[in-house]
């Protein structure tokens, strides 16, 4: 099975996502530690403006839009 990897790995084969074959792709574990980290580095995608935007389209036109 392959994995993501550092270039400099032992054993490492350099390709593009597009190379690996799905049924040897060996998906990476994601923990809570991961998903922490990765919440504390990320920027705001929407800003309140959007969900103010957001708010009032829910309240003219319900949920399902």
């Amino acid at each position: 099975m392959l994995t993501p990897c550092g270039p400099g790995e032992p054993g490492a084969e350099e390709m593009t996502w597009m190379q690996v074959p799905t049924d040897k792709l060996l998906e990476p574990i994601v923990s809570m530690k991961d998903m922490l980290r990765s919440l504390s580095t990320q920027k705001r995608t929407v800003n309140e403006e959007d969900l103010d935007k957001l708010k009032k389209f829910t309240e003219d036109f319900g949920q399902e839009g």
